[in-house]
């Protein structure tokens, strides 16, 4: 599960594509909708989302305010360098 908790021991969550995406599609918003609500452009969500650029300072921390008013949890996915066990 995502450790929303580590802001508080002194350490930032770090906001990967997939975190931000699973954040935007438990609050079910489209990318403007979450732009709109963070003060941000529909395209820097779209960048998040596909992993050009991660969040940083206040727009991390908004990240987390966000998700922690939501109780948002998640399990973050295997990252695609890894390898699949054959079946």
């Amino acid at each position: 599960m995502y450790d929303l908790d580590v802001e508080k021991k002194g350490k930032r969550p770090s906001w990967d594509a997939a975190g931000v995406r699973a954040l935007r599609q438990h609050l079910r918003l489209t990318q403007q909708e979450l732009a709109d609500e963070l003060g941000t452009r529909q395209q820097t969500i779209s960048e998040w989302e596909r992993g050009l650029y991660c969040p940083r300072g206040a727009s991390a921390r908004l990240l987390t305010l966000v998700a922690e008013r939501a109780d948002f949890a998640y399990e973050a996915a295997p990252g695609e360098g890894e390898e699949k066990d054959a079946l």
